[in-house]
């Protein structure tokens, strides 16, 4: 869908408006997407300044939060949007939320790199820790892309990928679980390394989500809770 197809309204106030919160988003989008990558780097680096850093970012991703969600209830309360308009307003609110969550996940992420960088290192789990932190990156940002173009068909191969990364995430699991069996003195550190492999497979879904609400702005289906298939009927509909 033509991305200039939203917006063209004969009140240039509208035209502002819904300009504004796609800014937002976009902004909201680009901090919360260098969180992800910073709290990778801190893990894996053992990086403790810039695991405070991107734990400090927090609040800058939830301001952009609550004002995003002003703008949207002033256009609804005002402008009382039909149609597409009314639909970017729904998908832009959904996303701001899975974006938050994917804020806070990385936050998470890098509080187990500021306790591994306190206790030692993990014995195992870093070579999966940067296979699917990088898989779950290129799914936000082509989540973001997709959002940012309305292309509901790129939005649909992150949520493909997002099964790939639950496979890679559950194949992890068992090798770990089964590592700290054989060595129980490793379980506190390899603990670490689960949870932030936990936040990273969260981040997977959230990104999903966020895929899912550009077909429904697109294409006004909803595809939650369904599968790739039928996702992939939906959109020759």
């Amino acid at each position: 869908m033509d991305r200039m197809h939203f917006g063209e309204h004969s009140s240039t106030q509208f035209n502002a408006a819904l300009e504004s919160i796609r800014n937002h988003l976009m902004e909201m989008g680009g901090l919360v997407e260098k969180q992800v990558v910073d709290a990778l780097q801190a893990l894996l680096q053992a990086d403790s300044g810039l695991a405070e850093k991107v734990i400090e970012t927090e609040n800058k991703v939830d301001k952009l939060e609550i004002l995003i969600d002003e703008e949207c209830t002033k256009v609804l309360a005002l402008r009382q949007p039909a149609a597409s308009d009314l639909r970017l307003i729904i998908a832009v609110s959904k996303a701001v939320s899975d974006l938050e969550r994917i804020g806070d996940e990385s936050a998470k992420i890098a509080r187990m790199g500021l306790q591994l960088a306190e206790e030692g290192e993990s014995p195992r789990g870093y070579v999966e820790v940067r296979h699917i932190g990088n898989h779950v990156r290129n799914m936000l940002r082509d989540a973001l892309d997709a959002f940012a173009r309305f292309d509901a068909h790129k939005a649909l191969t992150v949520a493909a990928e997002d099964n790939e990364v639950d496979m890679e995430y559950a194949s992890a699991m068992r090798s770990l679980v089964t590592f700290m069996m054989e060595d129980p003195r490793s379980i506190t550190r390899v603990l670490n390394i689960i949870w932030s492999l936990r936040a990273l497979e969260r981040i997977g879904d959230h990104a999903r989500n966020i895929g899912e609400q550009v077909i429904y702005l697109v294409k006004g289906k909803d595809v939650r809770h369904i599968s790739i298939d039928e996702i992939e009927e939906k959109l020759k509909q």
